[in-house]
């Protein structure tokens, strides 16, 4: 395997994350919680990494070792790409989100069309405290690709942790508004079921119930083979403990979906007590298939 491709999978793994982590009614939240766990996480495997047999100290020396490494190469080149992709694997390896910010927000600088980078930006600004930066972040995507459903995604787990939960309504209602005009300009900029589906989520996440399950049927009538508002619905029905409505539902959306999410559609049915609520039902963003910029869509 070539350098550059072994450099390229720990972003085909971030990718994944994103495309799996995209809840019906909260993002990722915080997404980057998943990457920092240290050097046997999916993100760090295929870099040079400390052997197994080595003690957590010595691990941690050979991690640090490696940071400095890639500092130095960016003292010389610091516009080098690899060197800054090296640095931001060894930061989340050391799980030091503060150290990732650097290098992240200049690949954001380095790659102005690759929303990745500023949606990791943006979580990671999240978790070291920064919610003022990080709400901005996610907005300079928007006004970019006010489709991109990482960053909308992000944004509303953000307004739904600042108790603004009509904020994150209103941002995604404005999205579908402006829908079919960006759709004619750029077709498929904008991924309507995507943010119906989110949209619904958001309001099951506030007990509107009824919103949501009129936005999860707007949704299942212009794309009957996307599984996800079908499966939104019934984990919403399930909720209001109506587990008879709720079976054959459950039964469409396993139907539906592609198989890696078939198990724990079954868990969800299976779950005899109504008690997980909609806003902790992961469901799949459009981006479901890894690949290093997100576009296929989730009924392949």
């Amino acid at each position: 395997m070539a350098v550059a491709e072994k450099r390229n999978r720990w972003v085909v793994s971030i990718v994944m994350g994103l495309a799996f982590f995209a809840f019906v009614g909260i993002s990722v939240a915080p997404l980057l919680g998943g990457l920092f766990q240290g050097p046997t996480s999916s993100t760090t495997s295929n870099s040079p990494s400390p052997t197994a047999s080595m003690t957590p100290g010595a691990k941690r020396e050979e991690l640090e070792a490696q940071a400095k490494g890639y500092e130095l190469v960016l003292q010389r080149e610091p516009e080098n790409v690899t060197a800054l992709r090296g640095l931001l694997e060894t930061k989340l390896a050391l799980n030091d989100i503060k150290g990732a910010i650097a290098p992240l927000e200049k690949l954001v600088k380095l790659n102005p069309n690759e929303s990745l980078y500023a949606v990791l930006l943006a979580q990671a600004q999240q978790q070291t405290g920064d919610r003022e930066g990080a709400a901005q972040t996610y907005r300079t995507i928007l006004t970019n690709q006010p489709g991109d459903i990482d960053a909308l995604n992000g944004l509303v787990g953000l307004l739904l942790q600042q108790n603004r939960p009509e904020a994150a309504i209103g941002l995604l209602q404005d999205t579908l508004k402006q829908a079919t005009t960006a759709n004619k300009a750029q077709p498929n900029s904008i991924d309507t079921t995507s943010v119906q589906v989110l949209l619904g989520g958001v309001y099951a996440s506030q007990k509107r119930y009824d919103e949501a399950i009129a936005i999860y049927d707007e949704a299942a009538k212009t794309t009957q083979q996307d599984f996800r508002p079908v499966y939104g619905k019934a984990v919403v029905l399930k909720e209001q403990g109506k587990l008879d409505a709720a079976k054959p539902l459950f039964t469409k959306a396993e139907e539906l979906a592609p198989a890696k999410y078939k198990d724990q559609i079954k868990q969800m049915a299976a779950n005899p007590t109504p008690n997980a609520a909609p806003s902790a039902t992961p469901v799949p963003a459009p981006n479901a298939t890894p690949a290093p910029a997100p576009s296929a869509s989730p009924q392949n």
